[in-house]
């Protein structure tokens, strides 16, 4: 078990994890996209049973690790709505400290308003949460829902120790 995971999964009254607090440019100016949020899938009642306190962090990491999420891409050339450019660029966000946070959804309902504010960022990539560990490494942060009500940050340490559980034992 990884205690430390207790520090992210906090309900807070900006929504941003404290670790984060001032490093986005721009980040701070967005609104939460609702007020009512209903959870819509299993990652989303788990992230609201941890917030409240219901089941540990460890069990929502759990979750995390088996799950689905939306990763805005995006689509700067389109032919017929077919991407021309064959290397993915998802949307990060850049921090003060010159670091980059991943920004990632629950689904791609969350992600509509958010990714209004970033030109050419409309479609996006649904795949497993390991999937993008795997692929994109570590050494940047994500933020899970920015703009939510319900949602978690990871710095990048934190990342490399979650992608650590997600491998297979040696």
């Amino acid at each position: 078990c990884h205690s430390s995971f207790t520090f992210a999964i906090e309900v807070e009254e900006c929504r941003f994890n404290p670790s984060f607090a001032g490093q986005y440019q721009n980040a701070w100016e967005y609104p939460p996209m609702s007020t009512d949020f209903v959870p819509q899938n299993d990652l989303e009642r788990r992230l609201v049973a941890a917030q409240e306190g219901q089941i540990p962090p460890e069990a929502f990491m759990e979750t995390l690790l088996g799950s689905e999420v939306f990763m805005p891409i995006h689509e700067k050339h389109q032919i017929g709505g077919l991407q021309t450019d064959t290397r993915a660029q998802p949307l990060k966000l850049q921090t003060d400290d010159d670091g980059e946070v991943l920004v990632l959804f629950t689904s791609p309902e969350r992600a509509k308003i958010f990714v209004n504010e970033f030109p050419g960022y409309g479609g996006g990539l649904v795949t497993e949460f390991t999937w993008i560990l795997e692929k994109m490494g570590v050494g940047f942060g994500i933020s899970l829902n920015p703009g939510e009500t319900v949602g978690i940050d990871f710095d990048a340490q934190d990342l490399a120790q979650i992608a650590s559980m997600s491998e297979p034992p040696h």
